[in-house]
């Protein structure tokens, strides 16, 4: 009984020792939590030194780094016992997704700082992982916590150093005060202007990509993605607002409410206010409550309020000063309460989590899709990083869902198509991201209601309720005839693979021509748009084949080589029809009344999709630019309003009819239209009387969805001769996130609505759909010798529609 009494204290004064020695985030920063923001880099300084100081319970890994070099952190905060067997944890879990797995353990992942200015929550997470270990280290004997302190450090370094830059000593409470208002580029963002917590489903951002790498590897039971909005709003946490997809399982929703109650035990005893069921539904597929969703987690968001608005301490509309000390209380709280709960709960965690992916009986079993060998791959390599299987199917016809048609249909199979099923371990997500249109309990949604894949990479597609068989699938590659004692070199254009090529080729000095007619040459026939290399225009290149063939293996185009000019059908390589390609240069704006997301996405597009150079220019100095040394000017899309006066306008004017070309997209469109600007001119809408009838308050919200539309996918018609739609097919399918009306041109619709406008898949509310009836969607203006190509629809969406893609390659490449 002594020895055992000994034992006891020895143990609980070895415990105390270790805890002792471990400094708080206070003690290791210098000064008191709350009081400052802290530097990414003093961020990983603490972290580092825990994993120092306490590797029995803290494992330590860096899993990548930002476009800015930053690193970005995982920690891994268990017992020793735990830590000590982390890896063999892992893949017991992991067994549960194919119903195999025994393991007690509740898994919880802790996601921090997506948005870099709602920067308290990474302040939150050094206190969390330092009370785990300290005062709650009891949570860890049964749960493994996975803190991820800050996802997004190129946006949080960018706030923090402003705000430090600009804030008042100590500080200033005043809203009124300019470190409470951050400039255009605020940090948001990432280093290009995504936002990352819309990334997860699509990873065109390396945080994104490098993040789900160690996510795949876990699937946790719980994730949680902390948040800040406006300053003047409570805190809120789950359970979540409708609508919920369909797939999310009762004991999803009735966990989110357990958590949900306990965080509001904490809350209630010391008086903080809060809602829940609100706003923040589960819905739209790649947030970072949503997507850990569909993996089987419970996903949530928390939001405190604040922001880049809050600073240090702001005095909200009510008169109360919130500080970030309050904050971070709030953030920490709901953050230890997860993973109490988690704890608490880890055998039944464990047992629904197994049940999850047991449990997938899907109307469609199958999606089968044919399309451009480019865009098939591009849609293999995301599946890949999904870790979602596929195959190809035989040679035979499939039945089904006609996503082309909107209705039952067929399609013949070969066995270049690819299929990709619900039975398997991502079964869930693979429903999610591919069926024809979400189910939507409920219009008021917080982002897009539509997203199906086989619409966004442009391929044709059956959903199947029976299961289709298929083995695995392997890369289409095309074959090239590069040879050396040949007249031209002749190869299509139908993707944004095409586009990477023709820029390849124009940065190394290389001459291109198109074909702007259909023809066929020495038995092969060619597409508008087709490219067409002479040996006759290269003749200043030494190392022309070398350029050439390089390219080609590069983005595994096939080459044809031909021996003449001179054509079965169409026109001759000498005519003026085939048109030389000339080489873009280019001007961006950005600041002023440009979106920062808008931007974003042009700038990530060139400098990561297409890898071509453009020039940045701000709205600031714009004025003071000659634009005489670009040939093209992009417009991003954001709220313009009249932002051009008469002069500006003038001055664009003058320098399109000179051959200049403007691409405006969006909200800038706006700003080029009307009295003294371009031909373009929004629609004018008929009086509807009934539209007019009032509604009562209580229905006010719902009233102005009837003039939205919400991310919904619509078919349009396309005129695939127009230099603009090179590539397509006669119909597109666009994402459309606004009401925004454009009347048909006199020429140069390239692609529009007509008549019916019902999408086919997502939610536009009556009103809307009255408007954008008989509208433009791409279109090309000719003034003078130059062209103002208008996008109304973003084809760079969030880098993900990769179908309109090719529209904007079109408008850089081919519209002269």
């Amino acid at each position: 009984m002594t020895k055992l009494f000994l034992s006891f204290i020895t143990t609980f004064a070895f415990f105390i020792s270790a805890t002792a020695q471990l400094k708080s985030p206070s003690e290791f920063l210098g000064y008191e939590l709350g009081t400052q923001f802290t530097r990414h880099h003093e961020v990983v300084d603490y972290y580092e030194y825990l994993a120092e100081e306490a590797p029995d319970r803290v494992k330590l890994t860096v899993y990548g780094k930002t476009n800015e070099r930053r690193p970005l952190l995982l920690a891994y905060v268990s017992s020793a016992e735990n830590i000590s067997n982390l890896e063999s944890i892992r893949q017991e879990h992991l067994k549960d997704t194919e119903a195999g797995g025994n393991t007690s353990k509740a898994i919880v992942w802790l996601s921090y700082n997506v948005h870099g200015n709602e920067s308290v929550s990474t302040e939150a997470s050094m206190k969390t992982i330092y009370e785990l270990l300290t005062s709650k280290s009891q949570y860890l004997e049964n749960t493994v916590v996975i803190m991820d302190p800050c996802i997004n450090p190129d946006g949080r370094d960018r706030y923090s150093n402003w705000y430090n830059q600009y804030k008042n000593t100590p500080y200033q409470v005043d809203y009124n005060s300019k470190e409470h208002h951050e400039g255009w580029w605020n940090g948001r963002s990432n280093h290009y202007m995504f936002d990352l917590n819309r990334d997860w489903a699509w990873l065109t951002q390396v945080e994104s990509q490098q993040r789900l790498k160690v996510y795949n590897e876990w699937l946790p039971h719980v994730h949680v993605d902390f948040h800040e909005q406006g300053m003047n709003n409570p805190y809120y946490f789950a359970p979540a607002a409708e609508p919920y997809h369909e797939v999310i399982t009762d004991f999803q929703r009735d966990f989110q409410i357990t958590l949900g109650k306990n965080h509001a035990r904490y809350f209630d005893a010391n008086g903080w206010f809060y809602f829940t069921k609100e706003v923040f539904d589960l819905f739209y597929p790649s947030y970072g409550d949503t997507y850990p969703t569909y993996n089987g987690a419970i996903g949530m968001t928390y939001e405190q309020g604040g922001g880049g608005q809050g600073g240090l301490g702001v005095i909200t509309a009510i008169g109360d000063t919130l500080t970030l000390k309050d904050r971070i209380e709030h953030h920490f709280t709901t953050g230890m309460s997860t993973v109490e709960v988690s704890s608490q709960n880890a055998e039944r965690l464990n047992a629904e989590f197994k049940k999850f992916y047991d449990n997938q009986n899907f109307k469609y079993k199958s999606y089968v899709l044919n399309g451009d060998k480019d865009k098939i791959n591009a849609l293999k390599s995301l599946l890949d990083k999904h870790k979602i299987n596929y195959g190809s199917p035989s040679n035979g016809t499939v039945k089904g869902f006609d996503y082309t048609a909107g209705g039952s249909g067929s399609m013949t199979t070969t066995n270049n198509s690819l299929v990709v099923s619900t039975n398997q371990t991502k079964g869930t997500l693979v429903k999610v991201l591919f069926e024809p249109n979400a189910k939507l309990s409920d219009s008021l949604t917080y982002d897009i209601t539509a997203w199906s894949l086989p619409y966004a990479y442009g391929l044709d597609a059956i959903a199947s309720t029976s299961l289709v068989s298929a083995n695995g699938a392997a890369e289409q590659i095309s074959s090239s005839d590069i040879s050396p004692d040949s007249y031209a070199y002749i190869t299509d254009w139908n993707s944004l693979k095409d586009a990477k090529f023709l820029a390849d080729l124009l940065k190394a000095g290389i001459r291109v021509r198109k074909a702007d007619h259909p023809f066929s040459i020495e038995g092969q026939s060619f597409e508008r748009g087709s490219l067409i290399i002479t040996k006759g225009d290269n003749q200043h290149k030494n190392d022309f084949m070398e350029v050439l063939t390089t390219a080609s293996q590069k983005y595994g185009k096939g080459i044809t080589s031909s021996k003449t000019g001179f054509v079965d059908s169409g026109k001759d390589f000498g005519s003026s029809s085939i048109k030389m390609i000339t080489e873009p240069k280019i001007a961006v704006l950005s600041g002023g009344p440009s979106s920062t997301l808008r931007f974003g996405e042009i700038w990530h597009f060139f400098e990561q999709q297409l890898y071509y150079p453009l020039t940045v220019i701000d709205d600031d100095y714009a004025d003071q630019v000659d634009l005489d040394e670009y040939n093209t000017l992009i417009l991003p899309g954001g709220r313009y309003g009249n932002h051009f006066n008469e002069k500006q306008l003038q001055k664009l004017q003058q320098w399109v009819r000179k051959g200049g070309k403007i691409i405006a997209m969006g909200g800038a469109i706006e700003a080029l239209e009307g009295e003294n600007g371009f031909g373009i001119a929004k629609k004018k809408m008929e009086n509807d009387s009934a539209a007019n009838t009032p509604s009562p308050h209580k229905n006010s919200e719902r009233e102005r969805i009837k003039d939205a539309i919400t991310g919904a996918i619509f078919k349009t018609k396309v005129d695939n001769t127009h230099p603009l739609a090179y590539g397509y097919g006669k119909d597109y399918f666009t994402l459309k996130l606004g009401n925004a009306s454009y009347s048909y041109m006199n020429s140069g619709n390239a692609v529009y609505l007509e008549e019916n406008t019902k999408p086919f898949s997502g939610f536009a509310g009556s009103e809307a759909q009255k408007k954008v009836k008989e509208s433009l969607v791409f279109g090309v203006e000719n003034f003078g010798n130059g062209q103002v190509v208008y996008m109304v629809d973003n084809p760079l969406f969030r880098g993900f529609w990769e179908n309109g893609k090719l529209f904007f390659a079109n408008a850089l490449f081919m519209v002269d």
